[in-house]
């Protein structure tokens, strides 16, 4: 399996791409503000043909460039249905900036807008698109509807979680804003991260690559989660 990827716009919101190998179809994970043209490269190099793009939640730093993406190419987006909504304003479902300045910030008409081919997804969906098989969990807490994409352990190769905003290294994603839950968060934690192998590559929504039990050994969250409690640590994510 091929998974790229590279950080976009004013956020440094990581935006992935998976394909089965080079020379083949392709899916697009969060294609945040900017990302347009470094996936056009990706493309280019890898020869690759973009089929879906898959959101791992529905706040604005995500999803920014989803419209123009799936009109140039054609192609549906997926959301858990819990975030359906926010694909109808992502300007408006966003407390990050005044709306009018993130309006601004918009560099083509398609940009914040709903795309046109949106499908949706529940907790334990099974999505095999572009050669590539994906189980996909919801683990609310930072939205509604927010989810993780995992692809299973391979022969040699461990598995992968496309963790967007619940995970990162040494950190997890806010609850603060509108959709948020810190008890929800505190059960996705337990449900979906704390059971994976420690060797299982996490691919998060911001900052670094890291795997489970890094995290489970230094990540003050997992670690007062096995202890019992979470503490009042600094969060991450719009």
């Amino acid at each position: 399996m091929l998974v790229t990827g590279f950080p976009a716009g004013s956020w440094g919101t990581n935006c992935y791409v998976v394909a089965a190998a080079e020379g083949e179809d392709c899916l697009v994970v969060d294609p945040g503000q900017d990302s347009i043209d470094g996936l056009a490269d990706i493309f280019r190099e890898h020869r690759l043909r973009p089929v879906a793009v898959l959101l791992t939640h529905g706040h604005i730093d995500h999803v920014w460039s989803v419209a123009p993406l799936t009109a140039g190419h054609g192609i549906p987006a997926y959301i858990h249905h819990d975030d359906r909504y926010r694909l109808e304003d992502p300007a408006g479902s966003s407390f990050a900036l005044a709306r009018d300045q993130l309006l601004a910030m918009t560099k083509g008409a398609l940009e914040l807008t709903e795309p046109e081919d949106v499908r949706t997804f529940a907790d334990a969906a099974h999505l095999d698109v572009a050669g590539v098989s994906l189980s996909v969990a919801h683990a609310p807490g930072h939205t509604e509807g927010s989810s993780v994409f995992i692809a299973p352990r391979d022969g040699n190769r461990p598995p992968v979680m496309l963790s967007g905003d619940l995970l990162f290294a040494g950190s997890i994603g806010r609850t603060d804003l509108p959709g948020g839950n810190a008890a929800a968060m505190t059960e996705s934690l337990r449900r979906v991260v704390l059971p994976q192998d420690d060797d299982m590559i996490v691919m998060p929504g911001h900052g670094d690559l890291t795997t489970i039990g890094e995290e489970r050994a230094r990540n003050p969250y997992l670690v007062d989660l096995v202890g019992g409690s979470i503490g009042q640590m600094p969060t991450r994510g719009l």
